[in-house]
């Protein structure tokens, strides 16, 4: 019995010594965006076990696939390959241990502890960051096809102001005044009459050079142009081969503002796939935010020959659909490597798009369908809450197993203290994250703990009632209750593993605590509460009642 107890009391050191040196503050290296916009590794201390994001805030997004503007034709690829893109972006965002995990069949999971600026995550997660370049068209198509499509909205009952299209000067007027039509303007008269003739001015006076294939539209007039240019009976006469996009920011002329419109090549020269990295930076000249990227060496050896083949073109840079900046001219052949110019845009704006760009592109748009923001001082509330509602649930289950079982409920109780030590220790050692519902499964095992004891010693107290030793009565009663408790924990832990594989996010929180806890409740019932009565008899062998 002697070598027995020793090892019991070996094994039961070790495994305090294990869940102790896992609940000490651990050194870990994360990775941080410092003042200048860039991702460090750094070190700092955390106190286990992790705080979910309930209990430390931050920001929860449901993210699926937004196909009301591009079609999947493989939702699952897509939704894998979104998955992998997302952790690539958060990795670079520089949040400290996000969730990023796929739901079922048709969502992504996305949570961010501690993040204080929401906005811009949810702006870089939503980000398709899809990059194209397509030069310009030089042919006047949209002019020549402007008629066709006025006629075509007349034939709908689509007109311009008192259903007719105004004159030349007065649709000058409409969008730049009647005093700086003449000297603000210049070249910039409508293509025809129409609706659409009166809108879309080509690009040129006021200081601007025109550029192939460039169009203004006034700003208060550019959602309505956009819609006029989507109806199916208009898109159909739009010129082969071509399409149009919107410049991403509106640009002053004169005293009016303007939104550009450039149609451009449906076929680009080369697309964001080749890109392998985009820096942000300052351009020396403008002082404007500019993100320089690089492509691979396929992506260069392609865009060197397109861009030898198109010199002296323009080429617009097409991020997400819109246009950025003015479409430069090509001058020379370019390579890898090449500039974005962002014009009024911010450096953080610019480390944006770098790091999304870098991570790659969505291959389907993504939409928020669920959104939960947690601020920092509700989650401490929580594990106030949480602490208090642990420590009230205890001290009934002292009083209540002191007052009934006297003298072996008080080793019950201090075995009790091993199992919250065990428990936390292997929720740290598993890397585990506490959540809400994890300190409620926490408080609730806590109960299954001590059930298991109060099985045992009501096994003990039958046999002691039939006359037998104190010895054996324990070893009857321990033996006794075993079936009982490994029956009711391993039904507890298959419904935790069925919760954890079927539930998300505080479901999943909740099963991982209570299984570590029952897990920890039964080494602690059968394993450590038996060894405190074997050291119990061992110092009192003539001992003829139990104190229980």
């Amino acid at each position: 019995m002697v070598t027995s107890l020793r090892n019991r009391l070996i094994l039961i050191a070790i495994m305090v010594a294990i869940s102790a040196y896992n609940l000490l503050p651990q050194t870990k290296v994360i990775r941080v965006r410092t003042e200048s916009g860039a991702v460090v590794d750094d070190t700092v201390k955390r106190i286990p076990p992790k705080k979910g994001l309930d209990l430390q805030g931050g920001m929860h997004l449901g993210l699926e696939l937004d196909q009301s503007t591009r079609v999947s034709t493989d939702p699952a690829r897509d939704l894998d390959l979104a998955l992998t893109v997302l952790r690539k972006r958060i990795d670079e965002f520089g949040v400290e241990e996000p969730v990023i995990q796929k739901v079922g069949d048709d969502r992504i999971v996305v949570e961010l502890a501690g993040i204080d600026n929401p906005a811009r995550a949810k702006a870089v997660v939503q980000k398709a960051a899809f990059l194209e370049f397509k030069i310009t068209d030089e042919t006047n198509a949209l002019e020549k096809a402007l008629p066709a499509m006025d006629r075509e909205l007349y034939a709908l009952g689509v007109t311009g102001e008192a259903g007719a299209a105004p004159a030349q000067p007065s649709a000058v007027e409409q969008l730049l005044g009647a005093d700086s039509a003449a000297t603000e303007v210049q070249d910039s008269t409508p293509v025809t009459g129409g609706v659409l003739s009166s809108l879309i001015l080509p690009a040129g006076g006021a200081g601007i050079s025109a550029t192939p294939g460039e169009y203004m539209v006034s700003e208060t007039a550019y959602p309505r142009v956009d819609s006029l240019l989507r109806l199916p009976e208009v898109a159909r006469l739009f010129p082969r081969g071509l399409e149009y996009r919107w410049g991403a920011e509106p640009t002053s002329v004169g005293v009016q503002s303007y939104r550009f419109l450039y149609v451009i090549d449906k076929d680009p020269i080369i697309t964001g796939e080749r890109l392998v990295d985009a820096q942000a930076g300052v351009d020396p000249l403008t002082q404007g935010a500019i993100v320089t990227f690089q492509l691979d060496r396929r992506g260069g050896r392609q865009f060197g020959r397109q861009t030898q083949a198109h010199i002296g073109d323009f080429m617009a840079i097409i991020l997400d659909g819109r246009v950025q900046g003015r479409p430069p001219v090509i001058q020379s052949r370019i390579d890898r490597q090449g500039q974005i110019t962002l014009g009024n845009k911010t450096i953080q704006e610019a480390r944006d798009l770098a790091l999304t760009l870098k991570a790659g592109a969505l291959p389907v748009p993504l939409k928020i369908v669920e959104e939960r923001q947690i601020g920092a001082s509700l989650g401490q509330d929580a594990i106030r809450a949480g602490i208090v509602a642990g420590v009230v649930g205890t001290a009934f289950v002292i009083l209540i197993m002191i007052g009934y079982y006297h003298w072996a409920g008080v080793l019950a109780i201090v075995a009790l203290g091993f199992y919250i030590l065990f428990t936390m220790g292997g929720l740290s050692m598993f890397d585990a994250t506490l959540t809400l519902p994890g300190l409620a499964g926490l408080v609730l095992s806590i109960g299954i703990a001590v059930d298991a004891n109060v099985l045992i010693f009501e096994r003990i107290r039958e046999e002691l009632a039939v006359g037998k030793t104190v010895s054996l009565a324990v070893d009857e009663g321990f033996g006794n209750a075993m079936s009982a408790i490994i029956d009711s924990n391993v039904s507890t832990v298959l419904t935790a593993l069925f919760l954890f594989q079927f539930g998300t996010g505080p479901v999943r929180g909740f099963a991982v605590t209570l299984t570590v806890g029952v897990i920890a409740s039964m080494i602690t019932a059968i394993f450590v509460t038996r060894t405190f009565f074997m050291v119990w008899l061992y110092r009192k062998p003539a001992m003829t009642t139990l104190s229980i």
